[in-house]
């Protein structure tokens, strides 16, 4: 039974869908189709129930998704450790922008139980580079927001943010319950400066060429919208400030939350950090969903995950 084996597993059993796994693990949907059945043929029962409605986990496959994600947790822990007893003891990351999204906060604390004798060293960029230095080769991994410029990168999807316009409190737009773009289409937006990824910049101005102030930070963009009434897109969740509301926008893609590294970068820690983020990101939404259930949360709120390969905030 091969560790890589049990990572086609566990993506299985997270996605329930072996379309979505496939994406997730960057392959074809055949060859982990044929892994999963071999892996069923070793252990001598079915893993999964596949029927016209779905996929879903047989009792034996519960069982060995539990026993799997300890095995690849303790071979991760012993990756770290051997990497850092031959010198590898720091990794750098970038972060983007506003660092005070809750799923930073829990992987920083759950990384820091799991491999504590590594050195994070965090760099901080603002909205003008959404990966965070990667291209530049400033940091190791990052903790960003897509969509950019995927060349020569891996990109994992940790989790997708509902997206609303911010506007002044006192904005006739904002009594509003939700808006289109093309309620917006006629405002000033703020835009991003010369030389920014165009993906980006398309994304947060949706989709269009826009006017308007040109801003670098999290906080440039709340003052142009406070002091003269500028539109721009921000996540549902995020704290406006004062004087501000967020009005949710229909039909504006959520914003996705990712990790993205170097393509063939061998750094043994690079692994292990993607699985605690994906562990931390994963337990963030199992709690909501638990709080939803118990009628806690409203279920407007409706950032749903899916970490696929390939988390800037404005």
């Amino acid at each position: 039974m091969e560790l890589r084996t049990l990572r086609y597993f566990v993506a299985v059993a997270e996605e329930l869908h072996f379309g979505r796994a496939a994406a997730r693990l960057h392959m074809s949907q055949p060859p982990l189709s044929r892994a999963i059945k071999g892996l069923e043929g070793e252990i001598g029962a079915a893993l999964f129930e596949r029927s016209s409605a779905g996929v879903a986990l047989t009792p034996v496959g519960a069982v060995l998704l539990d026993e799997a994600r300890a095995l690849l947790d303790r071979a991760d822990r012993l990756r770290v450790r051997v990497a850092t007893a031959a010198g590898a003891t720091s990794l750098t990351v970038g972060l983007l922008g506003d660092s005070t999204d809750p799923g930073v906060r829990r992987l920083a604390r759950a990384y820091r139980e799991r491999h504590p004798g590594v050195e994070i060293r965090i760099r901080e960029t603002d909205l003008t580079d959404p990966t965070c230095g990667l291209h530049a080769g400033l940091v190791d991994i990052a903790l960003t927001r897509a969509p950019f410029d995927e060349t020569g990168l891996v990109v994992r999807e940790l989790r997708a943010d509902p997206v609303g316009a911010l506007l002044r409190a006192d904005d006739p737009l904002a009594r509003r319950e939700s808006l289109t773009l093309a309620d917006l289409a006629d405002r000033q937006w703020f835009r991003f400066p010369a030389g920014t990824d165009g993906r980006w910049q398309s994304y947060w101005n949706g989709g269009a060429v826009r006017e308007g102030p040109v801003v670098r930070a999290i906080q440039e963009c709340r003052q142009a919208v406070l002091w003269n009434g500028t539109v721009g897109m921000t996540t549902t969740d995020h704290e406006p400030g004062a004087g501000l509301v967020t009005v949710p926008v229909a039909d504006m893609p959520p914003s996705r939350v990712v990790v993205a590294w170097v393509e063939g970068d061998a750094n043994p820690l690079l692994r292990p950090f993607v699985q605690v983020a994906i562990d931390a990101y994963r337990d963030r939404d199992r709690d909501r969903d638990r709080d939803r259930d118990r009628g806690d949360i409203p279920h407007s709120d409706a950032g749903v995950d899916r970490i696929a390969p390939q988390e800037g905030q404005t």
